[in-house]
């Protein structure tokens, strides 16, 4: 039976976990629904032990990667998967970036630099944009009276649907495709407000109001995710994955969710 190791069993890794399951596969994991605790190294040792891939999905802290810093001794010879962001690639300005980009010259530093730590490792490190699908979307937002409409003509940003980053990471482990980066995004990077209002279409409501970004009332992380405008290419994912996302704009997706 394969044996998966899954540090961090989030939103994301949740659900990748699931799928690996109903295909008959092992699954321990730390994180607050996982069966293992982070800080008992004897229990998380023994299941590496046994295992023969590994998944990360913790994100940096204090600069540096707390698996990397506690297990990376443990982590030779198998199969590593790092669920990165494609914030490693900054701001472009609009422009589309692919797996050759430059990274580590945004606000997230501290991603940057774990990226290249598992890729250093040998990892297949999936570099995902903004995550969204049930109970956290467009829709959920509009409905909580939490969307806003930001007045920044010409930013984009990529997206992606839980369920392709999780029909991603399935293809790379069934393929066995070599370490290295991936860009798992849609097909159509658009603003925020085009998904707000589409929402907004959709459960039949007004749109909010367009904004100023410092009318808005950001936190300093919604504030941040503003500074930053590109494009994500995932031609590299389609070719060595084999991987089509099942929802390649927000508009399948949003409709998945309504």
């Amino acid at each position: 039976m394969s044996h998966l190791v899954i540090f961090g069993l989030g939103y994301t890794a949740s659900r990748i976990a699931a799928a690996l399951e109903a295909r008959g596969w092992r699954v321990d994991a730390t994180g607050s629904k996982g069966n293992l605790d982070f800080a008992d190294q004897a229990a998380v040792r023994t299941a590496l032990d046994g295992a023969s891939h590994v998944l990360s999905s913790v994100p940096p802290s204090d600069d540096s990667d707390p698996v990397l810093d506690r297990y990376g001794d443990a982590l030779a010879g198998k199969w590593l998967g790092y669920l990165s962001s494609t914030g490693v690639y900054g701001d472009t300005q609009g422009a589309w970036v692919d797996e050759s980009a430059p990274v580590g010259g945004g606000r997230r530093s501290a991603r940057a630099e774990a990226d290249a730590r598992w890729l250093g490792m040998g990892a297949r490190a999936f570099r995902l944009p903004g995550i969204y699908g049930p109970g956290r979307s467009a829709l959920d937002r509009v409905r909580e009276r939490r969307a806003n409409r930001i007045d920044l003509p010409g930013q984009v940003f990529s997206r992606v649907h839980v369920e392709d980053i999780v029909s991603g990471v399935i293809a790379a482990i069934e393929r066995d495709v070599p370490p290295g980066a991936y860009n798992l995004a849609d097909d159509l990077p658009t603003s925020q407000n085009a998904v707000i209002e589409h929402a907004c279409r959709l459960l039949g409501v007004a749109p909010p109001p367009l904004q100023r970004l410092d009318e808005a009332g950001l936190s300093p992380m919604a504030r941040g995710f503003y500074a930053e405008n590109r494009r994500v290419a995932n031609g590299k994912a389609k070719r060595v994955l084999g991987w089509r996302p099942l929802y390649p704009t927000y508009v399948e997706g949003l409709a998945s969710l309504a």
